[in-house]
């Protein structure tokens, strides 16, 4: 399959809201005005999500506004004995009251309530600043969080854009970004446990996401982080009911360089979604394994809106043919798998 990548900056949505310029992009240069949006804003998707973790624990923070619904959620993972803990505030029609911004490279995102609040902040070259404060965090335990995410020591670190149409909704689109290569420093206070993060041994994944939805969608997404034969290596792998014909949301990242991947199948067992996973690609460049430990189901329903996430998290382990032909093995990266199934 031919992919168009978009080298130089290209508006995503023309004069009346139609979306054009499809294709996949190393660097966020779709512009996207969500003014220029055609149809009711409760028709739109935004959400802002970082997933960071070290060898004993993995953090989840989001904000996304559904139209219908949207939240600000938080996880605590705990890799070791496998226990999670997750907090979500929910808020009926937000219609763009989060405040999300229209790109990744510029924007701070706030969110309040009462004496709870998430802060995902945008700093000068590429830095990211997550401040948390929930004092009541399941189980009445409090979390408060202060961490650091700051880009590859490259001049130019590579991120995965894609702007992808469907084909029976000429109005529909989704604009994403991953970016999953993140050092991270701070702590997590988690009630009486502090969970430290240190450079070097914890990373982070941003994933960015800006569309509007058909009527249904069940999309599939893994990614993961962390370190192989002494280099950075991260990944993120999908596909959905979206036309991916012009740009796939695959890509390896090594020491932050981008090496694209064409279509990549989940093979799923589902009886058991425990047990081994394995993922392949059509261009015969990636074999890998999935080895799962631990499952999380999250639903939500209001009115005409419905959404099923099943998350799964895990080690990946594998090899992956880079651009320039090189193959590079890698064991237990530490990562997540996902579907999220939704209906309006």
């Amino acid at each position: 399959m031919t992919q168009y990548e978009i080298c130089n900056p290209l508006p995503l949505l023309d004069d009346i809201g139609k979306p054009h310029n499809f294709g996949w992009s190393r660097q966020d240069n779709i512009l996207y005005n969500p003014i220029m949006v055609y149809g009711p804003r409760y028709n739109m998707t935004e959400s802002d999500r970082y997933i960071v973790h070290s060898p004993t624990h993995m953090a989840v923070f989001e904000i996304r506004d559904d139209g219908w619904l949207g939240y600000m959620g938080t996880s605590i993972i705990s890799l070791r004995d496998k226990k999670r803990s997750t907090q979500t505030f929910e808020t009926f029609f937000p219609l763009g009251v989060y405040n999300l911004p229209s790109n990744t490279n510029a924007g701070s995102v706030r969110w309040r309530r009462n004496k709870t609040h998430l802060d995902f902040i945008s700093m000068g070259g590429g830095t990211r600043i997550i401040k948390a404060d929930i004092p009541e965090h399941g189980h009445n335990r409090s979390m408060r969080c202060a961490l650091v995410l700051s880009r590859p020591e490259t001049p130019f670190a590579e991120s995965l854009v894609t702007s992808q149409p469907w084909r029976n909704d000429k109005y529909a689109f989704r604009y994403t970004c991953c970016s999953p290569w993140f050092y991270v420093e701070g702590v997590v206070q988690f009630g009486s446990a502090e969970i430290v993060f240190t450079r070097g041994n914890a990373w982070g994944i941003l994933d960015w996401n800006r569309s509007v939805r058909p009527k249904a969608d069940i999309r599939y997404w893994a990614a993961a982080s962390g370190q192989s034969e002494g280099r950075q290596l991260s990944f993120c792998v999908g596909y959905s009911w979206a036309d991916f014909s012009l740009g796939t949301e695959n890509g390896f990242f090594i020491d932050g360089k981008l090496h694209k991947l064409d279509q990549v199948t989940f093979h799923i067992p589902l009886s058991n979604w425990l047990s081994p996973w394995r993922f392949t690609s059509n261009d015969n460049r990636l074999e890998m394994t999935f080895a799962p430990h631990q499952e999380r189901l999250d639903r939500r329903r209001l009115l005409f809106y419905n959404s099923t996430r099943r998350q799964v998290f895990g080690f990946f382990s594998g090899k992956v043919q880079l651009d320039d032909g090189s193959v590079i093995e890698f064991q237990n990266l530490t990562g997540f798998a996902e579907r999220v199934k939704m209906r309006f």
